[in-house]
């Protein structure tokens, strides 16, 4: 009986831990019925993608303001990769340390890009994986209208 037991309180206690996680990173819940898809949905242009920033009030400017965010991310990145690279290179000129520099500057200029990008646009008051999945709705409608 006592195994029994035990092993209910770890299911229950598993289940929790599992609904705890899922209330704070939700993308997975979001997300799913597009990843999990027997189809892929087929690639959108940059032309899609203003089409629906410009039929969409409410979703529309969130997304825009969401890849302005992510081009300054991108900037972020491509700076503190080369930057470091070639302050590795200049002191070392070793081309594996170089090579890790450029991936560790990538990464750190990356995440201090979005963190500028989120207080420049203030993304910390706009609901950016909403205005993410409208588009992969609208997206996904606009497609079984074409077949």
């Amino acid at each position: 009986m006592g195994e029994a037991s035990s092993e209910s309180f770890l299911k229950k206690h598993l289940e929790g831990y599992k609904e705890f996680w899922a209330d704070r990173f939700p993308f997975s819940d979001v997300y799913s019925r597009f990843i999990r898809r027997e189809e892929s949905l087929p690639p959108w242009s940059e032309s899609d993608v203003k089409d629906f920033i410009a039929s969409d009030p409410v979703h529309g400017p969130t997304l825009k303001t969401a890849r302005e965010a992510a081009n300054i991310a991108l900037a972020g990145g491509a700076v503190g990769a080369i930057s470091t690279a070639g302050l590795a290179w200049k002191y070392s000129r070793s081309l594996h340390g170089a090579g890790l520099s450029f991936a560790a500057g990538a990464i750190f200029g990356w995440t201090f890009g979005q963190e500028i990008a989120n207080h420049w646009y203030q993304l910390y008051r706009l609901d950016t994986m909403s205005a993410q999945a409208k588009f992969m709705e609208w997206w996904e409608k606009k497609c079984q209208r074409r077949s």
